[in-house]
């Protein structure tokens, strides 16, 4: 078997820890706070924390892709190592760094032509697209070749669920997700939007729940419905949160009680800049192995 590099993006939102501890590649996005451009490098730059304050206080951001140039840096270290690549990036329902991902790879198959390039669309986000990247760890590490595993990749990844919720609106309104009426009745209601990531990779709005108690115990009901086994699911599960981490530890308890075979504890881990820069704070988001997305 090739020796090979399983790569992603900062994007992926997994701890550092986590991604030296399962052997993933990654490189950051980039994002503007303040009128300050940095990268989104697991916080190591902004913390979380700090991110989000700062949003409250009114400071804008925005955030860029990674580069076609950056990509073929990336991409070439390991090339010339003699190491053949499979990159997944974030949802292109999201972003346009897939295009900029493959057209790298594309150049570089000139260059190296003996070397295999494949470059996976994820249809997934944040902690969602970290748990696609830790089963894709788990295959590779059994044994699986890289042909193998970017077919696997192809196949499976619309059985990746997200489901989340966001307790403040007003970074959805400013972001055009949820429009300015709909936010004002809502906040107003103390409505908590529940949403999704559909088969295309795009974020949809699903069900309006008043109140926080009630979109906590509707969005483990999601995962009963469409988990792999039902509450018999037997996987990983990963939550990510943008500064409310007792409403993400609330979630966590009512999934660890309701689906008692998981495998591990649920991982709770900060939504990173790159997707944060968006959702703005009270966001939690779920993830888990289920059914296929269809819609």
């Amino acid at each position: 078997m090739k020796s090979y590099v399983i790569s992603c993006c900062s994007a992926a939102d997994l701890s550092k820890e986590h991604f030296e501890r399962r052997d993933l590649k990654y490189l950051f996005f980039h994002f503007e706070l303040g009128g300050t451009e940095y990268q989104d490098d697991l916080g190591a730059s902004v913390p979380p924390e700090e991110l989000y304050r700062r949003m409250l206080e009114g400071e804008s951001t925005k955030t860029s892709q990674v580069s076609i140039g950056e990509y073929t840096e990336h991409f070439e270290t390991f090339l010339k190592e003699g190491k053949d690549v499979l990159h997944v990036t974030l949802s292109s329902g999201i972003s346009g760094t897939f295009n900029s991902a493959r057209i790298a790879a594309e150049d570089l198959k000139e260059k190296y032509p003996e070397r295999k390039i494949y470059v996976v669309d994820s249809l997934a986000a944040s902690s969602g697209y970290g748990l696609l990247m830790d089963a894709l760890a788990d295959r590779r590490d059994e044994g699986m070749d890289i042909d193998a595993l970017y077919q696997w990749c192809e196949e499976h990844k619309r059985q990746l669920h997200h489901w989340f919720f966001s307790t403040d609106l007003t970074f959805f309104i400013r972001g055009g997700r949820i429009s300015k009426a709909s936010g004002f009745i809502g906040t107003m209601l103390n409505i908590c939007p529940l949403l999704n990531v559909n088969h295309l990779g795009q974020l949809i709005p699903r069900e309006k729940i008043r109140t926080k108690k009630k979109v906590i115990k509707r969005i483990v009901e999601k995962m009963e419905e469409h988990a792999e086994g039902g509450v018999e699911y037997s996987g990983k599960c990963y939550i990510c949160h943008s500064l409310c981490e007792e409403d993400a530890r609330a979630v966590a308890d009512l999934v660890e009680e309701r689906f008692p075979k998981l495998t591990g504890s649920v991982e709770i881990y900060p939504i990173g800049a790159t997707i944060g820069s968006h959702t703005g704070p009270g966001t939690v988001a779920l993830f888990f192995w289920g059914d296929e997305r269809v819609d």
